[in-house]
């Protein structure tokens, strides 16, 4: 067997013209030449496989050249490749300094190409630095990497800078069609655009595809071959999927996507790939745009079929979806079920829009006349919202009208916690009601602003409670007294006070005792029909204000008198009045009954 060199080494360029994709370096590479402007510290920095270490050999060999050398010379004497990731170390750079002071035998300069540089240690970048900016006049570095990042910016500062760019698709399908030429092999575009393709702008990464395929194929390459042995997934699949998806044949997708699992491609690249296709088909809309797809004729002309059949705002919502599959799709937990919605929605995006040309019935999935029923019928619902008042009277209650239940001592019965249902169970009280036997007692009911209070107290969770609301605050309106007619009874101070106590023992049977401590707090002072209450903070104020109407209820019931009113204010200087330690209870205590202290005293007690 003959031993094969790959195309990589074969076909590896020997002048500057024959470089792939990159011009601008080579041509300013050229004219330094001829100019004599070449600097002593050149830094190559770019992808993997681009022409770095091609390019450096090139010039290497081009400075020592005088037009008497001999046709196959290469000065192999002159060039000094290092390779540091492996002789990364000072020692290492120490030895090639000392190399450097040695002038050449043989050309002008001696190079020293270091590839891989950003390995070099940082005592190693270090003691290069000096040599580096001023090195001997026949010496000339180039530095060569892929991560310019991790190079010390020292070292950046010494050096002339040249970034190689990704080869373009269409370059390296060219390169790939001359070497299929020179080895006799007939290949198709679309094998020579994949391989370009998978190299993703490495030229040395598709001569080694190339290789590979050759073997796998001979003498004859075609697409088929390529996609089955890179395992790529072809682009006639989303074609197809794209197709099924504007027809919205959702159980046809289901499957094309499950045979595409099933030759072992991944969920994640398909509905990459599927995001990439829509792009191409909204370039492929426009003839000005259309060559932004780096595709070949025959594929060109597949996309601007196709896109002729979608609409612009299809494409942008499904690359919108795509998108946001695969940015969920590592996160999710079955990676399958959200591919398989998102190919639902796709599927679903010109059947909604469709929609839009139906009737009102047709427009929902499920039509109205499955709410038909006894209560509420389509006939009724006169618009979106709102209900004809035939249909209003004829709905049952969903949810009960709670009325507050007012009682003689002018406390209001609580709502019920749930929802439907009534309180039947009024608390006890001590009205005066009629009997067989007896005439109608009248009854002393509440002001005007106790009936609006109560008429708030209406739940409004259903058509029904609304009405019922106004039916109700007009009621309790209409059935108050005369202003004119209320009680107005003098009353003492010791009147108000007996009363103020026995409201506190309700409210403490009720087992309010928050409420409780702050109506004990301090004894009200009454002036005219006014009752003043002072409390040290604005907290204990509120609290007692939410108790005011029901406080003021059983007043002016109690006694007699209607224009009672509550002046309630905050004194916060008077929280120094109320004892909280010991000792000032015990003072207070002493104020209030002087014996305390002789009582203490008496039996030697400690406070």
């Amino acid at each position: 067997m003959e031993h094969f060199i790959v195309s990589a080494r074969k076909y590896r360029p020997t002048v500057f013209k024959d470089v792939v994709g990159q011009q601008a370096i080579t041509n300013t590479l050229e004219n330094a030449i001829e100019n004599n402007h070449l600097a002593q510290a050149l830094l190559f920095t770019g992808p993997r496989g681009v022409g770095k270490t091609t390019c450096a050999r090139i010039l290497a060999k081009k400075i020592n050249q005088d037009g008497t050398e001999k046709e196959d010379e290469d000065f192999a004497f002159n060039i000094f490749e290092l390779d540091a990731a492996s002789n990364n170390s000072v020692d290492d750079i120490r030895n090639l300094i000392d190399q450097v002071r040695i002038p050449p035998q043989v050309g002008n300069y001696k190079v020293y190409i270091i590839d891989e540089v950003h390995m070099l240690s940082a005592a190693a970048f270090n003691a290069f630095l000096k040599t580096l900016e001023e090195p001997p006049k026949h010496a000339i570095f180039i530095l060569a990497t892929t991560e310019k990042h991790k190079i010390i910016p020292t070292i950046l500062s010494r050096c002339q800078i040249f970034d190689f760019r990704r080869i373009g698709v269409r370059d390296i399908k060219e390169h790939l069609a001359e070497v299929a030429k020179a080895e006799g092999i007939e290949a198709e575009d679309d094998a020579l655009h994949i391989i370009a393709q998978k190299a993703d702008g490495a030229l040395r990464d598709a001569l080694s595809i190339f290789d590979r395929v050759v073997s796998f194929a001979g003498k004859n390459l075609t697409r088929q071959a390529v996609t089955e042995n890179l395992n790529v997934l072809d682009y006639t699949w989303y074609f197809q999927i794209t197709d099924l998806l504007l027809e919205n044949n959702i159980p046809q997708v289901l499957v094309t996507f499950n045979d595409i699992l099933s030759k072992g491609f991944d969920g994640h690249h398909f509905i990459m790939g599927l995001a990439s296709h829509f792009r191409d088909l909204l370039v492929s809309k426009n003839q000005e745009t259309i060559e932004l797809l780096e595709v070949g004729e025959q594929v060109k002309t597949m996309y601007f079929e196709q896109s002729q059949k979608t609409g612009t705002q299809f494409l942008i919502d499904g690359i919108d979806l795509a998108n946001t599959c695969d940015l969920k799709y590592k996160n999710s937990q079955n990676q399958r079920l959200l591919v398989e919605l998102c190919l639902m929605q796709l599927a679903s995006l010109t059947f909604q829009g469709e929609k839009k040309k139906f009737n009102d019935n047709e427009r929902f999935v499920i039509p109205p006349s499955y709410f038909k029923s006894e209560k509420i019928t389509s006939e009724k619902i006169t618009s979106a919202g709102s209900i004809s008042p035939q249909s209003l009277n004829k709905i049952e209650d969903e949810v009960e009208v709670e009325v507050e239940v007012e009682d003689e001592v002018g406390k209001v019965s609580e709502p019920s916690e749930e929802l439907g249902t009534e309180n039947t169970q009024p608390k006890t009280d001590n009205r005066e009601q009629t009997t067989n036997n007896e005439q109608p007692i009248k009854v002393i009911e509440r002001p005007q602003i106790l009936a609006e209070r109560n008429a708030k107290k209406v739940s409004a969770l259903s058509m029904k409670s609304v009405q019922k609301k106004q039916e109700m605050k007009q009621e309790l309106v209409a059935n108050q007294p005369d202003a004119k007619n209320l009680p107005v009874i003098d009353f003492s101070e010791e009147d108000m006070k007996a009363a103020w106590s026995e409201y506190t023992a309700n409210v403490e049977i009720d087992g309010k005792f928050n409420l409780l401590s702050h109506l004990t707090m301090g004894i009200p002072r009454l002036d005219g029909s006014i009752i003043h209450l002072e409390f040290p903070n604005q907290t204990i104020k509120t609290e007692v204000e939410r108790a005011k109407f029901e406080l003021l209820g059983f007043l002016r019931e109690k006694l007699q008198n209607y224009d009672i009113d509550l002046d309630i204010t905050v004194n916060e200087t008077s929280e120094k009045r109320y004892a909280y330690s010991p000792r000032e209870k015990f003072e207070k205590m002493k104020e209030m009954n002087p014996l305390i202290e002789r009582l203490r005293k008496e039996f030697d007690l400690d406070v």
